[in-house]
């Protein structure tokens, strides 16, 4: 007898996960999308009633080139998602992205800079006038440091004074105790 759990997967055997897989190229998507695009545009163009742009060569190009600015905003509704594409929402946060052509952009102009660069060359600047002051005396950590070094200088002084004191008082007792040496040989 073979247990349970072998009849639940028997009748899978070979499973999904061996299977070959198959992928569609990227020109095959490339293509079936211009294909769904071109048959929208034959459509539009139908429930236009094909009048207008028919003969014209040069009504065909700007038609195509509204076409495809068409396009562009289609693609930018279809980006949108949720809501967004049947509410106009008027954000007055969101800067709306313009490209600017090269002769338009003015490069000799002052530039603006941002609040972070802004901010950084105030934080130098200020800094630069406080080591200023500081080396002037004028701040109060400055005033601390002098109060301190003048202490230090006290203690250092009569600390060089009694060593002095002290090195006086070594050599008279060197001296007065070979005076003594001396006076005992004497006798």
């Amino acid at each position: 007898m073979s247990p349970l759990w072998f009849y639940c997967f028997e009748g899978r055997k070979g499973g999904h996960k061996g299977r070959a897989r198959q992928y569609t190229s990227p020109e095959e998507i490339d293509a079936q999308i211009q294909a769904e695009k071109q048959l929208a545009r034959e459509e539009e163009e139908q429930e236009e009633g094909g009048d207008g742009a028919a003969g014209d060569p040069k009504k065909e190009k700007k038609s195509l080139e509204s076409d495809e600015s068409e396009d562009e905003e289609d693609d930018y509704q279809q980006k949108r998602k949720g809501v967004e594409g049947l509410i106009d929402i008027e954000n007055p946060n969101r800067v709306a992205q313009t490209t600017k052509k090269v002769t338009q952009l003015d490069l000799d102009g002052p530039k603006e800079l941002s609040r972070r660069e802004r901010e950084e060359i105030e934080k130098q600047k200020a800094k630069e006038r406080y080591m200023k002051m500081h080396l002037a005396g004028k701040t109060e950590q400055a005033k601390a440091d002098l109060a301190r070094l003048a202490i230090i200088r006290k203690q250092r002084e009569e600390a060089a004074r009694k060593k002095e004191e002290e090195r006086k008082a070594k050599d008279d007792a060197t001296l007065s105790g070979k005076r003594m040496q001396s006076l005992s040989l004497n006798k």
